[in-house]
């Protein structure tokens, strides 16, 4: 082999090492980290993340993020949540959101709602910011049997530490609207209702419907209240309708009985007078028989 063909594979060989040193070992991220104050090694942890198929300049941006905001986070602990699924830059703004509004949150307790599902950031902004839930509408009978129909808004602030395993908001809603049945079916009448429809959020807002949720109820407004239907009068009209039916069912029954009784009273007859014909028949008869035998002596 040449001296030039040997020079020439060495260069080749040269610039492949370089542009897989580059792609191992990425300068320019490193550099970034290195003027944020962020400590991470060349090899041991942006080459790792390159074996192990994590993105280093994630990783590095998320660690910058977190330093600049005061929040001490190891390269090791964003890895592994990376690698468990989770979105480390959510993580790392919900930390800093939390951090900046004074709510207690650890990383643990972020990567483990992040993993559960549930956006951890959107949470700490509605510890910081409540959140308001407009219900649909809830329909409940008050005992004077006037349908009244509500629309409740649901004012609630996100409970961080029962996001992992606490109730969403169908429960909520679900909770409230119970509530709001049980206070309409309590008053006395659809007037009261009307006139003080803060009765139903006082009601509700003594249950502690936020049990178990994910939310603190903050406050339950009523935002429309509409009458329905005269739910009494129209039971009293069905009760009415049925038991007319079953007083015409009765009477058709009676009236059944009765034409089936004529019926046989006509065959009994019937059969009477056919009885009687027959004994009518048999007298001469046994008149003739009788005379035959000398028991009835006929005028000469």
């Amino acid at each position: 082999m040449s001296v030039t063909a040997l020079a020439v594979l060495i260069i080749i060989a040269g610039v492949i090492f370089l542009i897989f040193f580059l792609w191992a070992v990425p300068i320019p991220i490193w550099i970034s980290a290195k003027f944020a104050g962020v400590k991470v090694r060349p090899i041991r942890d942006l080459v790792a993340m390159r074996i192990r198929r994590v993105p280093p300049g994630l990783i590095v941006k998320a660690l910058i993020s977190a330093q600049k905001a005061g929040i001490n986070l190891t390269p090791a602990q964003l890895e592994a949540h990376h690698l468990a699924g989770g979105r480390v830059m959510n993580v790392v703004n919900a930390l800093i959101a939390a951090d900046k509004a004074g709510i207690p949150l650890s990383f643990e307790r972020a990567a483990a709602i992040d993993l559960a599902g549930r956006d951890v950031l959107e949470a700490v902004q509605m510890s910081v910011t409540p959140k308001v839930i407009t219900s649909p509408w809830i329909t409940a009978v008050a005992k004077d049997g006037i349908q009244v129909k509500v629309i409740a808004r649901i004012t609630v602030r996100a409970n961080i530490e029962k996001l992992v395993g606490g109730a969403g908001e169908e429960t909520v809603i679900a909770r409230v609207g119970e509530g709001v049945v049980t206070a309409i079916g309590s008053a006395n009448s659809y007037k009261d209702v009307l006139e003080n429809p803060d009765i139903i959020s006082k009601t509700v807002l003594d249950k502690g419907l936020d049990a178990e949720t994910a939310f603190e109820i903050l406050s339950i407004d009523i935002a429309d209240v509409d009458v329905g239907e005269n739910i009494g009068a129209k039971l009293l009209i069905d009760k009415a309708n049925a038991e007319l039916k079953v007083a015409r069912a009765k009477a058709e029954e009676r009236l059944a009985m009765a034409q089936a009784r004529e019926q046989e009273m006509r065959a009994l007859a019937q059969k009477m007078r056919a009885k009687v014909a027959e004994a009518q028949a048999q007298v001469p008869r046994a008149i003739a028989e009788a005379i035959r035998a000398g028991r009835i002596v006929t005028a000469a």
